[in-house]
């Protein structure tokens, strides 16, 4: 196949998870790399290539742009093992996807961030950190549940749902602070998702 282009944020988990899929994929792909608030960001908005003004974004060779993480992974998924035919395997895959960025991205992502980036230390108040530490917990305790009595999030093999979950969750202890010893189930699924052929480490 031809060669893409992800515009990449490296400490991001939004394109951790799109290079990881490109990774199990073997795709040949091109990074340009570019972290919040730095020149390289100005300069791709200044050429049009953030259309949403976020990072990551997947360039086709054709020059079509797709932003959004996990609308990359649908594309780059489909037709593949990753992500499933069936409609109600699909279905519970996309569900997953939209859960993420709904109820586990905003406080597991957040609080990290909070504890990471100096620039944003202003919003990490008492009350808003422990806001953020009570909402993740809930979030693990609903994986838990499930990953209690399944290998994988949505089906018998593993999909772009494992894959989208994984990447901020494998940080939720560090730099997180949340308590993974409280999530058995996610912490085994977290090894079983690092265990598969073509795993990439996050590029940080």
């Amino acid at each position: 196949m031809s060669e893409v282009t992800i515009y990449a944020m490296p400490s991001s988990g939004n394109t951790y998870k799109v290079r990881l899929l490109l990774a199990h994929l073997g795709r040949d792909v091109r990074v340009v790399k570019a972290e919040a608030g730095t020149p390289e960001v100005a300069a791709l908005r200044d050429a049009g290539k953030l259309p949403l003004g976020s990072l990551p974004v997947l360039e086709l060779p054709d020059g079509t742009l797709i932003p959004e993480s996990n609308a990359i992974l649908c594309y780059l998924a489909d037709g593949t093992p990753w992500l499933p035919t069936d409609p109600v395997t699909r279905a519970h895959v996309l569900g997953w996807m939209f859960w993420e960025q709904n109820a586990h991205e905003g406080c597991i992502a957040v609080r990290g961030a909070l504890r990471t980036y100096p620039h944003r230390q202003a919003e990490a108040t008492p009350d808003r950190m422990a806001q953020l530490l009570d909402a993740g917990h809930r979030a693990l305790a609903r994986m838990e549940g499930h990953l209690t009595l399944a290998d994988w999030l949505a089906g018998a093999q593993p999909t772009i749902a494992d894959l989208c979950l994984f990447a901020y969750t494998h940080r939720a202890a560090h730099p997180g602070g949340f308590d993974m010893a409280r999530f058995p189930a996610v912490t085994a699924w977290l090894a079983r998702t690092a265990a598969l052929p073509g795993h990439q480490q996050m590029d940080t």
